[in-house]
């Protein structure tokens, strides 16, 4: 639109003209003034004035000019080398200003500004360092982030007949990503999710979270058995996990109007809402966690849970249940859930995510995701077909 805007048909040609090429020399000296104090920053610049007036105030020599260092060392942490030079510029003229006025000697005088000068080329450096340090840092949070959204995909806010919320935190805040995984898809046996906690942290937390997701993506599509997805995944789990880490998770699915099945192997019991209390769905067929049956010959069961109109289900992984306040009490969840239960899914988990931080002091020390699930009133059938003819009319 903009370039339509300036390079249009309408205008006839361009002709040379002489008035516009002697035009640009004090537009060009303003840029590089722009330029220059847009790299200067302010902070290390009054420390240097502050300075120069306390040695004209003082007039004791050269007693205050070594304190000029300090702004172009200032300077470096917060500002760009171009930044850094223009302090120490502005800071060894002044002091050699200060000094000529007070009859600083020569020699001692020319020492105070040598080391202004190193000390400026080194803050130039380590700005430049720093910068680098900064852009390496960007792109490894760009890709962390490319990464997150790969691994666990935005869930939109309506998913076959649920209203659905998803909040996550990494305790690792630099990494965007950690050891716990959430998912939700649509499929032809309904819709299933999937809620799990890596047993470790790091990079090989994530690579098992992304091993588990992939499969169960997979398997949820084609397998119309529940039991037969979580098979998937432990037999995928088996082949590629060491002998000590495992996977503890709630699998559950959607396959029939008012009807909602579980499987929790090993993981934390979802919460399930009904009216207005909160109840907490135990196993009816405790399992081990995912990864770990052969070790123990159990295998789980499938649970069968009526989920009507206006019920809602909240999945979660014991960042939240473990967290604790400065007293080392843990996060009511249950209790906070009733507390902030709304008719969006988003408000709700919002609220409770936000008190979540309160209540740690602002951050997390192990990985957390919540997961709501929200069964809206289906409209009636009369509703609907009047709906249907107000828009075909329109």
């Amino acid at each position: 639109m903009s370039h339509t805007r300036e390079f249009g048909g309408d205008h006839g040609p361009i002709r040379p003209s002489r008035k516009r090429a002697s035009v640009p020399v004090r537009p060009a000296r303003n840029r590089v003034a722009a330029q220059l104090a847009s790299g200067t920053p302010v902070l290390p610049v009054l420390i240097v004035s502050v300075i120069v007036v306390v040695g004209l105030l003082g007039g004791a020599g050269l007693t205050w000019l070594p304190l000029l260092a300090a702004g172009p060392a200032l300077a470096a942490t917060t500002s760009g080398p171009r930044g850094v030079l223009c302090v120490g510029l502005l800071a060894g003229v002044l002091g050699a200003m200060l000094g000529v006025r007070d009859g600083a000697p020569g020699r001692e005088l020319a020492a105070v500004l040598s080391a202004l000068v190193a000390v400026t080329l080194a803050s130039g450096l380590a700005s430049a360092l720093r910068g680098r340090r900064e852009r390496v840092l960007a792109a490894v949070r760009s890709v962390a982030e490319a990464a997150q959204h790969a691994l666990l995909q935005p869930v939109p806010a309506t998913v076959g007949p649920f209203q659905v919320a998803v909040r996550y935190s990494a305790a690792a805040a630099e990494a965007r990503i950690g050891g716990d995984l959430y998912a939700l898809v649509p499929t032809p046996y309904g819709v299933r999710m999937i809620v799990g906690d890596v047993r470790g942290k790091g990079l090989p937390a994530v690579g098992i979270a992304a091993l588990v997701l992939g499969v169960f993506r997979e398997a949820a599509y084609e397998e119309p058995d529940l039991l037969a997805v979580v098979d998937r995944i432990e037999r995928s789990l088996a082949r590629n996990l060491r002998c000590d880490d495992f996977v503890t998770a709630v699998v559950a699915g959607y396959p029939r109007p008012g009807e909602l099945e579980l499987v929790n192997c090993g993981h934390a019991p979802p919460l399930l809402v009904r009216g207005s209390g909160v109840v907490p769905v135990e196993p009816a067929f405790p399992a081990p966690p995912l990864g770990l049956r052969a070790l123990t010959g159990e295998t789980p069961g499938l649970q069968t849970l009526r989920f009507g109109d206006e019920d809602q289900l909240l999945l979660y992984t014991d960042g939240v249940t473990e967290a604790r306040d400065r007293d080392r009490a843990f996060y009511p969840l249950a209790e906070r859930l009733a507390h902030h239960l709304s008719d969006e899914p988003a408000d709700t988990l919002t609220s409770l995510h936000d008190e979540l931080l309160t209540h740690v002091g602002g951050r997390l020390h192990d990985d957390a995701a919540l997961l709501l699930l929200r069964k809206p009133t289906a409209p009636a059938p009369e509703a609907a077909v009047v709906a249907c003819g107000a828009r075909s009319r329109s």
